[in-house]
């Protein structure tokens, strides 16, 4: 028998992981925060609670109660064509401080250009074009926390 079957758990919970994304909700103020890998899902939210789910019936009760503040998040979706942030985390315009920003509005991008940073538990992550035209709309500011799908840009 394996020593988790001998503990009779279903599954690991990575603690360190759930604290970090806690941490994150806080420091961005979201309202929730959710990471898939494969079948198993950890989703922290405000008010909501956490849980994790793996693909069984139980999960999804905890999901409908943590959905509630969706509806605030569905005008933004109103950009037609916007590259959409592929994580959580804080945007940012800049390399740095005081440099110039990766874009403006007016400008031309190439497949790959750098358009922003989103930084992520400590990590800047750069967002990339991923079609080549004319920048037509910023729609995040400098230092503002962003969540995962949200649009960021829109080139045509």
């Amino acid at each position: 028998m394996s020593a988790k079957k001998e503990t009779g758990e279903g599954m690991n919970v990575d603690i360190k992981l759930v604290r970090d994304l806690a941490a994150i909700l806080e420091k961005a103020g979201l309202t929730e925060i959710e990471v898939e890998d494969g079948d198993r899902k950890i989703k922290v939210a405000r008010g909501g609670g956490t849980y994790v789910s793996a693909p069984v019936a139980s999960a999804p009760a905890p999901a409908a109660a943590a959905a509630a503040p969706a509806p605030e998040a569905a005008p933004v979706d109103d950009h037609a064509g916007a590259q959409k942030s592929p994580m959580v985390g804080t945007a940012y315009l800049a390399p740095e401080p005081g440099a110039a920003n990766f874009i403006s509005v007016g400008d031309k991008v190439a497949v790959g250009d750098t358009l922003l940073i989103v930084e992520a538990m400590k990590v800047m992550n750069p967002i990339t074009a991923e079609t080549a035209g004319t920048v037509k709309a910023i729609l995040v500011e400098n230092g503002q926390p962003i969540e995962f799908d949200q649009p960021l840009v829109v080139i045509a």
